[in-house]
């Protein structure tokens, strides 16, 4: 079932884990469902934080939630994009970020994007779609992915949805393998076990899974200001703690 929807595109220029998994769930893909459930009536707009090991692939995945292309999967941008359209009479949000898996992407960086990525979802995301390859999934990209979705709120983890994209190659039992894979295995545990494989999803599916997780949440938004102040406090000690030990150290040398 495919998605009607009308969009407009924003490009918003760069200013400036825990672990809980559920007792006795099992690792198995959320379900079809016949009927196509999406928000609760509510709720007029659903605001989604693309995040992921490949800017191609969110984009890809962006395009598919819209129906339409709105995000370019070649070249990947230095800057946060939003894109807005319109599904089953509701308004939809879709904020993509630069690589913040990239393992050369500094601390300072990594904090100002989630920031400007706070900032486009305000007042909050409700869902974070991570949109994972199975093949270059590591465990640095796991590391990284929950610092940062711990940057954005300790509780980021109960409004994350993983989305497992078809592996490039397919062969019998190449996506059980997979998704025995450690990194992605933990990483699905890490989000309570709400996971969904790419290959032969469709539109109205995906857009279930997602109002689920809303409705999980009666609707709520992640709210990342509560956790805003606690993060800078704790980042300016570490800028202060790196300074000190760097002045420490030249007085050391000069002696």
């Amino acid at each position: 079932m495919g998605a009607s929807s009308s969009s407009a595109t924003s490009v918003v220029e760069p200013k400036m884990s825990p672990r809980a998994p559920v007792s006795g769930a099992s690792a198995s893909p959320v379900r079809r469902s016949s009927s196509f459930e999406f928000l609760p009536p509510s709720m007029s707009e659903l605001r989604v934080v693309l995040l992921g090991n490949s800017w191609s692939q969110r984009s890809s995945v962006g395009n598919f939630i819209l129906g339409e292309n709105k995000f370019s999967t070649e070249a990947e941008a230095d800057w946060c994009l939003t894109v807005r359209g319109r599904v089953k009479e509701k308004h939809i949000v879709l904020i993509n970020i630069p690589d913040l898996l990239h393992p050369n992407m500094s601390e300072y960086r990594l904090r100002r994007n989630v920031g400007t990525c706070e900032r486009l979802s305000d007042p909050g995301p409700h869902v974070f779609l991570l949109v994972l390859q199975p093949e270059d999934f590591t465990e640095e990209h796991k590391l990284k992915l929950c610092r940062v979705l711990n940057l954005f709120s300790h509780r980021s983890f109960y409004h994350s949805l993983v989305l497992i994209s078809t592996p490039r190659e397919e062969s019998p039992g190449l996506m059980e393998k997979y998704h025995q894979h450690p990194p992605l295995k933990e990483m699905i545990r890490d989000c309570h076990y709400r996971f969904l494989w790419q290959k032969d999803l469709e539109p109205a599916e995906l857009l279930t899974r997602l109002g689920q997780v809303v409705k999980e949440h009666d609707g709520d938004h992640l709210s990342c200001r509560s956790d805003r102040w606690t993060r800078l406090m704790e980042y300016e000690m570490m800028m202060f703690d790196d300074m000190m030990s760097h002045i420490l150290s030249k007085s050391g040398a000069a002696v």
